[in-house]
């Protein structure tokens, strides 16, 4: 597999939410862009509406070929659920209009396929994602897990690619 492909990662979070841009040639993955997009002021929807503005200009900026997004898990406060799943339909929202694949993987499915274990710690994501990237500083913690959920996605599209089994993973648009 020799093609190029920009893949964008997003961790949702109702106060922060992470984002990572990888370019991958063939195997390899090339650092591009990330941070973190504040919502923390204003009332919910206004938070919303920050994540879906950011994000639509994420997208627009980069112009990722794939958006990776990590899926909800359970949190002991069922309103905090609430609230993540509602910012990460906000960012899956805002990548409607630039039609492109969205895929979605576990958070537990991300640290396994970056740190080896689905039980890592944010520590060990972020050290992986230094490593693996080879860059010179340490990123933030949610913009580290954004760039772990697209090298975990990076890494499923070469096996999927090797198996001949491309399509297996069902993108949604």
């Amino acid at each position: 597999m020799t093609d190029k492909q920009r893949i964008l990662g997003i961790d949702p979070g109702s106060r922060l939410t992470g984002f990572g841009v990888l370019d991958f040639q063939g195997d390899t993955p090339a650092y591009v862009a990330s941070g973190t997009v504040a919502s923390m002021d204003g009332a919910f929807a206004e938070r919303l509406r920050q994540i879906f503005d950011s994000v639509s200009g994420i997208v627009l900026e980069y112009q990722p070929d794939i958006v990776v997004v990590e899926s909800v898990f359970m949190h002991k406060n069922a309103g905090s659920a609430l609230k993540l799943g509602h910012a990460r339909s906000a960012a899956i929202c805002a990548t409607f209009e630039h039609n492109v694949d969205v895929f979605e993987y576990a958070p537990r499915e991300i640290k396994q396929a970056v740190v080896g274990t689905g039980a890592a710690t944010k520590e060990q994501v972020q050290h992986m994602v230094v490593s693996i990237l080879n860059l010179g500083g340490t990123p933030a913690p949610d913009a580290a897990d954004a760039l772990a959920a697209a090298l975990c996605h990076g890494n499923q599209r070469r096996i999927h690619a090797r198996l001949g089994s491309g399509n297996a993973i069902a993108g949604q648009r």
